[in-house]
C-alpha cells in the first residue's frame, strides 16, 4: 500500500466524488423523466469507475492508502444522495433512508472508536460490504426509472425494489462484520 496521491484509480475516485453533486441536482432539480435519465447515467457511470478504480490499482499496482478512503467514501456518498433524492421525491418511504443512515452511523461510530483505541484508520473491505453496495447501485436508478407511469415501469420498480431489500439487508450484514473486525482488532490492541 503506497502513500503516492496522484495515480490513476485515485483520478477515477475523484472524478466519482465530483459527479456526487450533479446527480444530486439531477434528481432534487428539474424532476423531469430526462434529468432522471442523465441521474441514472450518472449513477450508471459511477458504477463503472467504482468497479474500474479498483481493478487498475491491482493491475497498475497502484493501490494507496488515499485509494483506500476515496473509494468507500465515494460509494457512500452515492448511496447518501440517491437515498435522499429518492425520499424527498416520496420514491422510497422515509424509513429506508433511517435505516440506512443508522447503519452508517454504526459503522462511523465503530470506526471513530477504532482510531481511537488502535491508531487504525480504515479496515479491509468486505464482500458482502461490495456486494451490497452493488445491490444498492441497481437499486436507485431502478427505483428512479420505475417512479415514472407504464407496464415497464411497474417491472422496473419491482426489481429496484428487489435490489433495495437485498442490499440494505446485505448492507446490515456488512455492519455487522465490521463491528466483529473492530472488535478482533480492539482486543488485540488491548492484548498487546
Amino acid at each position: 500500500m503506497s502513500d503516492r496521491i496522484v495515480t490513476w484509480p485515485n483520478a477515477l475516485s475523484a472524478v466519482r466524488l465530483a459527479g456526487v453533486p450533479v446527480f444530486l441536482w439531477l434528481v432534487l432539480g428539474p424532476r423531469t423523466p430526462a434529468a432522471d435519465g442523465i441521474a441514472v447515467g450518472v449513477l450508471a457511470l459511477a458504477g463503472v469507475t467504482d468497479w474500474l478504480d479498483g481493478k487498475l490499482a491491482r493491475a497498475l499496482g497502484q493501490a494507496s492508502r488515499l485509494g483506500q478512503l476515496l473509494d468507500p467514501a465515494a460509494d457512500r456518498l452515492y448511496i447518501a444522495a440517491a437515498v435522499i433524492g429518492l425520499a424527498v421525491r416520496a420514491i422510497i418511504p422515509w424509513w429506508l433512508l433511517g435505516v440506512l443512515a443508522a447503519r452508517e452511523l454504526c459503522a462511523g461510530l465503530s470506526l471513530l472508536a477504532l482510531r481511537r483505541r488502535t491508531g487504525y484508520r480504515a479496515l479491509q473491505v468486505s464482500f458482502v460490504g461490495k456486494t451490497a453496495t452493488l445491490c444498492l447501485m441497481y437499486a436507485f436508478p431502478l427505483l428512479f426509472l420505475g417512479a415514472h407511469g407504464g407496464t415497464a415501469a411497474t417491472v422496473v420498480r419491482v426489481a429496484g425494489w428487489a435490489f433495495a431489500i437485498w442490499g440494505t439487508a446485505l448492507y446490515w450484514w456488512a455492519a455487522v462484520l465490521y463491528l466483529s473486525q473492530v472488535k478482533d482488532l480492539v482486543r488485540g490492541a488491548a492484548a498487546s
